[in-house]
C-alpha cells in the first residue's frame, strides 16, 4: 500500500483510505468560515518534520500573521515547530511586482530549494486566478506550479472559495489529484457541517457527505454510517432475552431475540421510555450491562423516573449517555454510542427517542440509511436495543414511524390509548415479531409503582 499522509483526524483518514496519498495536489474547496485553512494546517502539524517539512503560503486574501495568530488557538498548533518544521510565508509581494504570476511561481521555486518541504499549502490558491492577463495565462501558470511540485515530490494544498460550479469549469479542479470540498447545511434552526471527497485519483475513499465539527482541536470528522446489506453470515445465540415484564415475555414467545431490534411506538405519556427501562434493569438485574442513550430526559430527570419505580440509575451496570437534542449530530452520535457499549461491554440498549435522531437528520433516505445500519451493525454482535418512536395520533392510530422505520425493526409494539366510557385505556399490541410467533391481542395496562402492569386482552368495541 501506497504511503499515505495522516490528517491527525482517525475520522477523516478513514474516509481517504489512511489518509492522502503522498506527492499529489489537493484542493480543499469550501465558502469562508468552513474550516479550509484549519483543514490544511492539521495535516502540515501531522505531518511535517524537520527533515520534510511544511511550507504554509498566503497570497492576497489573508496575511499570514492572521492565519499564524488564529492557528495559535489551536490544540495540535506546536510552537516549537515554527521555524523548523513548519514554516509560514507570503506570496503577496510577488504578486504587488511586475512579475506577476511568473513571480510567484519564481517564489515558490526559491522556497522548495531553500526548505526542501515535503508539504506546501497556498491559501488563496483561487486569488492567483485574477493575476492572469488571461485564461490561457493562468493554464500556463497552472502547468508550471504543478510541474514544480511533481519534480520536488512534494504534498501540496490549494485552498481556494470554489463554489459547485466552478468545479466543473476552473482548470485547477482537473490538474488536482484528490478534491475536499467543505459545505454547510442548514435546516430550520440547525446548521450542518459536511464534509464530501469528490475526486482521490489512484485510491479508493468513502463516498457521500460526512458530517465535521470544528473546535479548538480542529477537524473532527464522523464518517457516515453506512453498512452494506449482507455483511457476512453469524450466529447468535437461540436463548430468548426477557423483556423486563413477563406477560409480554409471554406475547412474545418468551422474549426478543438476541440481537434483535425493538420498535416501541406511541403517544405522548404512553409509558415507551418506561417499557424500555423495563428491558434495561432487567438485564442489569440478571448480569447484563445496558447502556441509556438519551435525548428525552436528562440525567437527572431519568433518576426521578428511575427512583419512582424502585430503580436507580447508581449501578455499575446501567451507564447513561445524555445528549441534547438541539445541537445533536447524527453521526457523531452514533459513534459515541459504539464507543460506550464497546467500553461498558453492554449488550442492552435503549435509545430515547427516534423522534429526536430524526429532526436532526433532515434528509430522509439518509435517517433510514442510518437506522438500518446501527441495528445491523448492533444485531451482528448480540447487543439489542430498544428505540421509542413518538407518533402523534392520540387514537385509532393510523401509522407508526415516518420513512419505513419499523420496516427496519425486527419487534415492533404498539403504545396507544383508548377510550373506553369515562376514562381511558393505555393498551399494548405487538404488531410484528420477526421469524417468531406472538400474541396480536390488544391488551390493557396500567403503570403503578412496580412499572407496567398488563392485563387480560380487550374485549369489545372501543374508540
Amino acid at each position: 500500500m501506497d504511503e499515505r499522509a495522516s490528517s491527525g483526524d482517525e475520522g477523516l483518514d478513514r474516509i481517504l483510505g489512511g489518509g492522502l496519498p503522498l506527492n499529489g495536489i489537493n484542493l480543499i474547496m469550501g465558502r469562508p468560515g468552513s474550516g479550509k485553512t484549519i483543514l490544511c494546517q492539521q495535516f502540515m502539524f501531522a505531518r511535517a518534520t524537520e527533515e520534510r517539512p511544511a511550507v504554509y503560503l498566503s497570497t492576497v486574501s489573508e496575511p499570514f500573521e492572521k492565519i499564524l495568530h488564529y492557528a495559535q488557538t489551536l490544540s495540535f498548533f506546536d510552537r516549537r515547530a515554527i521555524g523548523r518544521s513548519i514554516f509560514y510565508d507570503d506570496l503577496g509581494p510577488a504578486l504587488a511586482g511586475e512579475g506577476g504570476l511568473t513571480a510567484v511561481t519564481e517564489r515558490i521555486s526559491a522556497l522548495i530549494k531553500e526548505h526542501r518541504p515535503g508539504i506546501i499549502a497556498i491559501d488563496s490558491f483561487k486569488a492567483l486566478a485574477a493575476f492572469a492577463d488571461d485564461a490561457r495565462g493562468f493554464r500556463r501558470f497552472l502547468h508550471d506550479v504543478a510541474a514544480l511540485l511533481t519534480v520536488f515530490s512534494a504534498t501540496s494544498f490549494w485552498i481556494g472559495e470554489y463554489s459547485e460550479d466552478e468545479s466543473s469549469t476552473a482548470p485547477e479542479f482537473a490538474v488536482a489529484d484528490a478534491i475536499i470540498s467543505l459545505a454547510t447545511e442548514r435546516t430550520s434552526e440547525r446548521t450542518l457541517r459536511l464534509i464530501e471527497v469528490t475526486k482521490l485519483r489512484g485510491s479508493d475513499f468513502r463516498s457521500g457527505r460526512h458530517a465535521y465539527r470544528l473546535s479548538s482541536d480542529g477537524f473532527t470528522v464522523f464518517p457516515r454510517l453506512a453498512d452494506p446489506r449482507g455483511h457476512g453470515d453469524y450466529r447468535l445465540s437461540e436463548d430468548r432475552i426477557s423483556t423486563g415484564i413477563a406477560p409480554l415475555d409471554t406475547m412474545l414467545a418468551e422474549g426478543y431475540a438476541p440481537g434483535s431490534s425493538t420498535l416501541v411506538a406511541g403517544p405522548s405519556g404512553a409509558g415507551k421510555t418506561l417499557m424500555a427501562l423495563h428491558f434495561i434493569f432487567s438485564g442489569a438485574a440478571t448480569g447484563q450491562p445496558g447502556v441509556i442513550a438519551s435525548l428525552q430526559e436528562n440525567p437527572s430527570q431519568l433518576q426521578t423516573v428511575a427512583r419512582g419505580f424502585g430503580w436507580s440509575l447508581d449501578n455499575d451496570r446501567v451507564t447513561v449517555m445524555y445528549r441534547s437534542p438541539t445541537d445533536v449530530y447524527v453521526d457523531e452520535w452514533v459513534y459515541e454510542l459504539l464507543d460506550v457499549i464497546e467500553n461498558t461491554g453492554a449488550t442492552r440498549v435503549m435509545i430515547d427517542s427516534l423522534s429526536d435522531l430524526q429532526y436532526a437528520t433532515p434528509d430522509p433516505i439518509r435517517f433510514r440509511e442510518f437506522v438500518y445500519s446501527l441495528t445491523q451493525r448492533l444485531s451482528r454482535t448480540g447487543i439489542s436495543p430498544v428505540m421509542t418512536c413518538e407518533i402523534p395520533d392520540l387514537f385509532r392510530v393510523g401509522r407508526l414511524a415516518e420513512y419505513g422505520i419499523s420496516h427496519l425493526s425486527d419487534n415492533v409494539i404498539l403504545l396507544q390509548y383508548l377510550r373506553a366510557e369515562s376514562r381511558l385505556l393505555r393498551t399494548v399490541t405487538i404488531l410484528k415479531s420477526r421469524a417468531s410467533a406472538h400474541d396480536p391481542a390488544i391488551r390493557e395496562f396500567e403503570i403503578t409503582p412496580d412499572g407496567l402492569i398488563l392485563g387480560d386482552p380487550i374485549a369489545g368495541e372501543h374508540v
